[in-house]
Protein backbone atom coordinates (compact mmCIF):
# COMPACT_ATOMS: atom_id res chain seq x y z
CA UNK A 1 0.00 0.00 0.00
CA UNK A 2 2.74 2.37 1.23
CA UNK A 3 4.56 1.81 -2.26
CA UNK A 4 1.46 2.66 -4.31
CA UNK A 5 0.75 5.65 -2.61
CA UNK A 6 4.47 6.64 -3.43
CA UNK A 7 4.12 5.64 -7.20
CA UNK A 8 0.89 7.34 -7.58
CA UNK A 9 2.74 10.62 -5.79
CA UNK A 10 5.19 10.20 -8.16
CA UNK A 11 2.94 9.88 -11.18
CA UNK A 12 0.90 13.13 -10.03
CA UNK A 13 4.24 15.25 -9.32
CA UNK A 14 5.37 14.37 -12.87
CA UNK A 15 2.17 14.70 -14.32
CA UNK A 16 1.73 18.18 -12.63
CA UNK A 17 4.84 19.68 -13.61
CA UNK A 18 4.08 19.02 -17.59
CA UNK A 19 0.88 20.49 -16.74
CA UNK A 20 2.29 23.47 -15.67
CA UNK A 21 4.51 23.66 -18.15
CA UNK A 22 2.34 23.24 -20.65
CA UNK A 23 0.11 25.96 -18.76
CA UNK A 24 3.61 28.27 -18.61
CA UNK A 25 3.23 28.17 -23.07
CA UNK A 26 0.07 28.38 -23.62
CA UNK A 27 0.25 31.85 -21.15
CA UNK A 28 3.03 33.44 -22.93
CA UNK A 29 2.20 32.56 -26.43
CA UNK A 30 -1.54 34.36 -26.08
CA UNK A 31 0.53 37.11 -24.28
CA UNK A 32 2.53 37.19 -27.39
CA UNK A 33 -0.25 37.00 -29.98
CA UNK A 34 -2.72 39.30 -28.05
CA UNK A 35 -5.22 36.21 -27.14
CA UNK A 36 -6.24 36.95 -23.96
CA UNK A 37 -8.77 33.68 -23.94
CA UNK A 38 -5.29 31.68 -24.44
CA UNK A 39 -3.27 33.26 -21.89
CA UNK A 40 -6.74 32.81 -19.25
CA UNK A 41 -6.42 29.05 -20.33
CA UNK A 42 -2.78 29.23 -20.00
CA UNK A 43 -3.31 30.30 -16.71
CA UNK A 44 -6.31 28.15 -15.67
CA UNK A 45 -3.90 24.98 -17.11
CA UNK A 46 -1.13 25.99 -14.64
CA UNK A 47 -3.01 26.44 -11.51
CA UNK A 48 -4.38 22.43 -12.48
CA UNK A 49 -1.06 21.72 -13.33
CA UNK A 50 0.16 23.13 -9.32
CA UNK A 51 -2.76 21.33 -7.66
CA UNK A 52 -2.09 18.02 -9.29
CA UNK A 53 1.62 18.52 -8.53
CA UNK A 54 0.95 19.53 -5.08
CA UNK A 55 -1.42 16.09 -4.45
CA UNK A 56 1.56 14.58 -5.81
CA UNK A 57 3.60 15.99 -2.99
CA UNK A 58 1.37 14.89 -0.65
CA UNK A 59 0.74 11.53 -1.46
CA UNK A 60 4.63 10.75 -1.27
CA UNK A 61 4.78 12.80 2.15
CA UNK A 62 2.60 10.19 3.27
CA UNK A 63 4.08 7.14 2.02
CA UNK A 64 6.88 8.50 4.58
CA UNK A 65 4.48 8.77 7.53
CA UNK A 66 3.46 5.18 7.00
Amino acid sequence: MADDLNREGLKDQVKGAVKEGEGHVRDAVGGLTGDTSEQLKGKGQELKGKAQRKLGEAETDADRDI
